[in-house]
């Protein structure tokens, strides 16, 4: 099942922390829950539209974080990057677009992100910034 979210890319960010009483509570950056916010919005609505429930089971998720060119680059290096010629290996890193992800689509694409037992993805350029997300269901093999 193939699924595309016309949303930039945001990567997980080391959770912020503070007092509440006698202990501590951990909480998402403002951008990042935004971002959570946003994508399980989207989501949902694109599970409604197809009257899906969340997946179980395990699961092969394929990703494509598709990331916007920086600007102040030349209109050669940038035809190279949207090209595909040249991908993004700057940050932020892939793992962290993938966990955000991961954690935005909890209990909305699937019951919970433990149902996950393999993972392809990609970051590339593009001039429109979007999430692309294939589920497959894993058959499992009986030993």
């Amino acid at each position: 099942m193939r699924f595309e979210f016309n949303i930039e890319p945001v990567e997980q960010a080391r959770p912020r922390a503070t007092r509440m009483g006698k202990g501590i509570r951990l909480y998402d950056p403002k951008k990042v829950n935004a971002f959570k916010k946003r994508l399980g919005m989207l989501a949902r609505q694109q599970m409604l539209d197809r009257g899906l429930e969340p997946f179980d089971g395990p699961l092969e998720v394929c990703m494509e974080f598709h990331r916007p060119v920086q600007t102040s680059i030349s209109k050669k290096e940038r035809a190279r990057r949207l090209s595909g010629v040249h991908r993004p290996t700057v940050k932020p890193d892939l793992s962290n677009y993938i966990k955000a992800l991961e954690d935005g689509l909890n209990g909305i694409i699937w019951i919970d992100d433990n149902r996950i037992v393999q993972i392809v993805a990609e970051k590339k350029y593009s001039d429109r910034p979007r999430i692309v997300i294939e589920v497959n269901k894993v058959d499992e093999v009986e030993k």
